[in-house]
């Protein structure tokens, strides 16, 4: 059985407050083998690590949203230290425009590194999703947003599994364990004594969990896209009421994001990304308590699913 473990290491907007650290959010797929990646890693990300049981020597990725500094400016010190830590496999940095920004990270300061930063560019044009990683378990999308510079979202989509129903495969006269399982996955059928035995009619489909972080951004069609019956959406929240004296900053506001939860389908919306405006998360949950499945983020709070 596999796991998404998603753990909040900071949920802030711009200015980060006594509570809240600037964006960063952890994501580790559990299977036989584990991935470990970050959507964002604003400041004080690393810092934000030791309060929480993740490894940020097993990070393989970086996802960044986009380039303000918020929600990359903590890149530069993890990087330093998975170095100090005798890292050697590779660092890969993704995001919009990612080539520019990575290659000036690095040119920053004396340090030389015994492992290799690799930059992925992301799109940010377009109304496609776009693959940034394929394994056999799952993929990791990106696809373009509304923000004030070059932005996008990403799901970690996991692969439909298919698996063998023992009670088809039994009325079928098949034996409980044997070669032509192995036969009938790889090649879609089989003969067995005589009789073909195709894969759909001894298996049964499991859909793959799908986790969405947007990132910064306005209302938009593609965050829809990308979110499809997920079953989480973390989104942009930044206000809580109507923002239009904010309109320039192109945030997403509770009303927004609730609505585009709805038409998307979610399973799960976390809100994220909150003003400083708001001291009191006590005050914000009230407002959440007539929406079912919606929650506000708070730094370090850990959700699994599976």
């Amino acid at each position: 059985m596999t796991q998404i473990e998603i753990t909040f290491l900071g949920t802030t907007a711009g200015v980060p407050t006594k509570d809240r650290g600037h964006p960063a959010v952890h994501i580790k797929y559990r299977s036989e083998q584990e991935y470990s990646c970050l959507f964002d890693c604003g400041e004080g990300t690393q810092r934000q690590i030791l309060f929480t049981d993740v490894n940020f020597m097993r990070i393989d990725d970086i996802f960044i949203t986009h380039w303000h500094a918020d929600h990359f400016a903590g890149i530069l010190g993890l990087m330093e230290t998975m170095n100090l830590e005798g890292r050697t496999k590779p660092l890969n940095i993704y995001g919009p425009e990612a080539a520019r920004f990575v290659d000036i990270l690095q040119e920053l300061g004396y340090s030389s590194k015994k492992y290799q930063v690799v930059a992925h560019d992301a799109w940010f044009e377009g109304t496609s999703p776009q693959v940034l990683l394929d394994n056999e378990e799952f993929q990791i999308l990106s696809i373009p947003v509304k923000h004030s510079i070059p932005a996008v979202a990403y799901a970690l989509a996991e692969k439909e599994r298919v698996n063998v129903d023992k009670l088809k495969a039994k009325e079928l006269g098949l034996p409980e364990k044997g070669p032509v399982y192995g036969e009938i996955k790889e090649k879609g059928s089989a003969v067995f004594k005589g009789k073909k035995i195709r894969l759909e009619d001894m298996s049964i489909v499991e859909r793959g969990k799908r986790v969405v972080y947007t990132g910064d951004t306005m209302p938009c069609k593609n965050v829809i896209t990308i979110s499809r019956d997920a079953d989480m959406l973390i989104h942009d929240s930044t206000f809580f009421e109507d923002a239009a004296d904010d309109s320039n900053y192109r945030h997403s506001n509770f009303d927004e994001v609730i609505n585009i939860s709805k038409k998307a389908g979610v399973k799960q919306l976390v809100l994220t990304h909150i003003s400083r405006r708001y001291q009191s998360s006590h005050d914000l949950k009230e407002k959440l308590k007539d929406y079912e499945g919606v929650k506000l983020a708070k730094d370090f709070m850990k959700i699994v699913v599976s």
